[in-house]
C-alpha cells in the first residue's frame, strides 16, 4: 500500500518549535551582550534578555511536551528509543567536557602559580583562607550520594512496575536535591573570599557554582517527572524521560565528587581554615 509505515523510525512533521528556539536564543544573547554594554548599544539589554529566556523557556515546554505526546502515541519504537538515550549521551559527553574547562584551569593554575601576575596586590597561594572540606563540604558529599541511591531505587521500582516505591524514590532524591541547594547557598554566603579576587576564588566559584547549577536543573528535571509519575506517565518498558533524569543526576553526583577532592580537600591542602 501506499505511503504505508514499513520501518520502525518515528519522521517528524514538520515544527515551528526549531525557528523559535533559535530566534530565542539569538534575542536573549544579544540582550545579554546590550545588558553588558548599556552605555554603547542602549538600554534594552535587560527587556531583551528576559523576553529571549521566556522563549526559550516556552520553546522548552511545548517542544518536550510534543515529544512526551510521540511517547503516547507510540510513536518511540525500541528504535527511536535507541537514539534518543544516543542523544541523550552524547549532551552529558558535552557536559563532562564542559567541566573539563574548569578543571584544566583550576589544576592549571595550581600547579603552575607562578605564571599568573597577582590580584590586588596577592599571588594565587597567598592570603587565602579557604572552607574546611570536612565541614558543609562534606555533608553536601554525602547527601548527593544518598540522592543516588534514592534515584536508583526509583529506577528500580519503575523497572518492576512499583509505581509507589518509584514516587517515593522520586521524592526522596528532590527534597535531597533542594536541600544540597540550599547548604550550597548559606557556604557561599560565609564563603571567606570572593568571586574575581584570586584565581583561586574564581576557579572555586565557577565549577562550584555551574554544578549547583546543574543540581538545579536537575532538580526541575525530577519535578517533571514526578508529575508526570502521578500523572499515569511511564511504564516498565517505555520510561526514557525518567531514565535520562536518572543519567543527568547520576553525572552531577560524579562530578561533585571530583569537586570535593580536587578543589574543597586537595585544593586547600596546608591552607589556612576559615573559622567564621
Amino acid at each position: 500500500m501506499a505511503g504505508a509505515k514499513n520501518h520502525d523510525y518515528h519522521i517528524l512533521p514538520p515544527s515551528f518549535w526549531p525557528f523559535m528556539g533559535s530566534m530565542s536564543a539569538l534575542v536573549m544573547a544579544m540582550g545579554a551582550v546590550a545588558w553588558m554594554h548599556p552605555d554603547a548599544l542602549g538600554g534594552w539589554g535587560g527587556t531583551g534578555f528576559l523576553l529571549g529566556l521566556l522563549g526559550v523557556l516556552a520553546t522548552m515546554f511545548f517542544w518536550w511536551a510534543d515529544v512526551i505526546k510521540e511517547a503516547h502515541a507510540g510513536d518511540h519504537t525500541p528504535v527511536v528509543q535507541l537514539h534518543l538515550r544516543y542523544g541523550m549521551i552524547l549532551f552529558i559527553a558535552s557536559e563532562v567536557m564542559f567541566f573539563l574547562g574548569w578543571f584544566w584551569a583550576f589544576f592549571d593554575f595550581s600547579l603552575f602559580p607562578t605564571e599568573l601576575p597577582p590580584i590586588n596586590g596577592l599571588f594565587p597561594s597567598e592570603g587565602i583562607e579557604v572552607l574546611s572540606a570536612f565541614e558543609l563540604p562534606l555533608l553536601n558529599t554525602l547527601i548527593l550520594l544518598c540522592s543516588g541511591t534514592t534515584i536508583t531505587w526509583a529506577h528500580h521500582a519503575i523497572i518492576h512496575g512499583d509505581r509507589d516505591s518509584f514516587k517515593k524514590g522520586l521524592w526522596l532524591t528532590i527534597l535531597l536535591g533542594v536541600l544540597f541547594t540550599c547548604i550550597q547557598a548559606y557556604e557561599y554566603m560565609h564563603a571567606p573570599f570572593a568571586f574575581g579576587e584570586t584565581p583561586y576564588g574564581s576557579a572555586f566559584y565557577m565549577a562550584t557554582g555551574f554544578h549547583g547549577f546543574h543540581v538545579l536543573v536537575g532538580t526541575i528535571f525530577l519535578i517533571v517527572c514526578l508529575v508526570r509519575a502521578y500523572k499515569g506517565h511511564f511504564t516498565p518498558r517505555q520510561h526514557f524521560g525518567f531514565e535520562a533524569a536518572a543519567w543527568y543526576w547520576h553525572f552531577v553526583d560524579v562530578v561533585w565528587l571530583f569537586l570535593f577532592i580536587a578543589v574543597y580537600v586537595w585544593g586547600g591542602w596546608g591552607a589556612p581554615v576559615y573559622a567564621g
